[in-house]
């Protein structure tokens, strides 16, 4: 509405008045507010209108072309609310609009009222925007990379700014002073913004180590006993990294202790392709021996060792024979012995075994004896990383180990238990 039109209708409507008035011997001022209280009621009702027209409308055609679209984005800007927010802006407008023609020759009532809306409209796309980001992170959280680079903290930061200058626009409106001015005089507060803003801004500076040095990702499995974490990361925000620990508790690590502390993390276990397996069969030494010929003759009839048994012992002729070794005694000799023809027999059943990455680290290896017998280690990989598979792997792998021990006449070493004790005192 045009200027003059506007001081036309007005006037109709005081001339109106003032002749309903005079008609009906009411006072012109009651008739007056009267009039002013009829529109205000009306301007409620449009706004009303308006704000069921956009919900119960505009909104539930955009809910239902979200639904039918082949794109996944709107129905995120659906889930988190976007429009919905955005429909609250609606009545605001229509009140801020019509002010000025309801409180006609009241300057404090239209400017309390544009004042008040305009609060609301401030408030309220705020919140539209704060939707609009939460839906970012969600779209972007969709693709494949944003398991290595997390904008969630990011995101919170840019809404700590958007915070900061919506309160500074109001705070100007209300003072009538310009936003420029209340910044500089909010230097005096630096101190104690920062300190107030101190995980804060910790943590935007983790974030930003932790994205570009590459050091974790959502998914990774982290360990950090300090914190009692020990499990899978779930979330990375500005001021904590959550983690789904095994036992399915939560454990939540101050973002910057991530880079403070020191932390273990199994990613380059899981993009490796296998998972190790190390542990060791403690042979009991007073079991240890050379092979006479019927061990030999026995061993021979294990099929994983049969030919390593023939190709051993040719080389171990071969090399006596070129050294004219005395043979009347064993020990001038080079022999097989049970413990390292077991040793042998272990690496050609991990070599078979279907479970075990063979294109990794793989030793089955003497450690230094201990008072505890000779530990024979074995470490490989499975090329299965699950957790469960992996101890079933593991598990399968050292109940035949074990059982086979003494099929080589070694025993495996095992501290004295009372049942020991038992067997000494009946015999």
């Amino acid at each position: 509405m045009s200027g003059a039109a506007h001081f036309d209708s007005m006037g109709f409507v005081v001339a109106a008045v003032k002749s309903w008035s005079d008609q009906l011997g009411v006072p012109e001022e009651v008739a007056a507010f009267g009039v002013r209280l009829v529109w205000f009621v009306g301007v409620l009702a449009a706004a009303w209108l308006v704000n069921w027209v956009v919900k119960r409308v505009l909104l539930v055609w955009l809910h239902r072309m979200a639904e039918r679209s082949r794109t996944h984005w709107d129905n995120i800007l659906v889930e988190r609310g976007v429009f919905t927010r955005l429909s609250h802006i609606a009545p605001a407008v229509v009140l801020y609009l019509t002010a000025a023609l309801v409180f006609e020759g009241y300057p404090r009532a239209i400017g309390f009222v544009q004042t008040a809306a305009g609060f609301y409209m401030v408030a309220v796309g705020l919140w539209v925007v704060d939707g609009l980001l939460n839906s970012a992170v969600c779209i972007y959280n969709t693709f494949d990379c944003s398991r290595k680079m997390p904008i969630k903290g990011f995101v919170q930061v840019v809404k700590i700014v958007l915070y900061i200058a919506a309160g500074v626009v109001v705070l100007s409106i209300l003072l009538k002073k310009d936003p420029s001015k209340l910044l500089a005089g909010m230097g005096a507060m630096t101190a104690v913004l920062l300190l107030i803003c101190k995980d804060s801004l910790l943590g935007l500076v983790a974030g930003i180590q932790l994205t570009s040095n590459d050091m974790v990702h959502i998914g990774d499995w982290i360990e950090m006993p300090k914190y009692g974490a020990d499990g899978d990361v779930i979330d990375i925000s500005l001021t904590t990294v959550k983690v789904r620990n095994w036992d399915k508790t939560i454990a939540t690590i101050p973002t910057y202790a991530l880079v403070s502390d020191s932390f273990r993390n199994w990613r380059g276990m899981s993009e490796s392709g296998g998972r190790r397996i190390k542990r060791a069969v403690h042979i009991d030494m007073t079991s240890i021996r050379f092979c006479d010929e019927a061990a030999l003759e026995r061993f021979r009839r294990f099929q994983c060792i049969g030919g390593y048994i023939d190709a051993k012992l040719k080389e171990l002729a071969d090399w006596n024979s070129q050294q004219q070794i005395d043979a009347s005694e064993r020990v001038n000799c080079r022999r097989l012995t049970n413990v390292g023809t077991f040793r042998a027999y272990v690496a050609a059943y991990l070599r078979q075994h279907p479970k075990v990455h063979q294109n990794m680290t793989f030793l089955v290896r003497h450690l230094e004896p201990t008072s505890k017998g000779l530990p024979i280690e074995i470490y490989v990989f499975s090329n299965d990383q699950a957790w469960a598979n992996y101890e079933g792997i593991q598990a399968d792998i050292f109940d035949h180990i074990l059982a086979v021990v003494p099929e080589f006449g070694l025993r495996v070493f095992q501290e004295p238990t009372g049942a020991d004790f038992k067997g000494l005192a009946a015999s």
